[in-house]
């Protein structure tokens, strides 16, 4: 009998699980990187980074192939518990339309939840993957 390799379905990441190295770490290995957007969702950084519906916002992130493994190895991690799976149409820099999964927390953070050291440490993994300079910008 062939044992079939674990199935791979596309995650699409907005926070520092955008950077592969950091995965890595997590002894997680990420196929098929994707610098990408998704349309309609705009970045909030409260302890932890979600994105929230809003209309005519763009969020820029990576599209990385993972095993429904790797996803809840990732968010099984403290901290991370309430973030839930949602499906969106990210598209790639090329215009490639991919569906993905992607983690948001079930709620919001307030407009008083600040992590500035959060908000940096993004900053940095953005400008390392050659996001726009306007989008790297405005997180805070």
């Amino acid at each position: 009998m062939t044992i079939m390799p674990e199935r791979r379905i596309n995650g699409f990441f907005y926070g520092l699980f955008m950077d592969a190295d950091l995965l890595r770490e997590s002894q997680i290995v990420p196929e098929n990187p994707c610098p990408a957007y998704v349309d309609d969702f705009e970045l909030r950084i409260g302890q932890r980074a979600t994105l929230v519906p809003a209309a005519g916002a763009r969020s820029y992130g990576m599209v990385f192939a993972l095993t429904h493994d790797d996803l809840d190895k990732l968010y099984s991690a403290p901290g991370l518990e309430h973030y839930r799976p949602e499906a969106v149409l990210a598209c790639s820099l090329d215009g490639e339309e991919i569906p993905a999964l992607c983690y948001n927390l079930e709620e919001a953070p307030g407009d008083d939840e600040v992590n500035s050291e959060y908000a940096k440490r993004l900053r940095t993994v953005l400008e390392k993957l050659g996001f726009p300079a306007e989008y790297i910008a405005s997180v805070c």
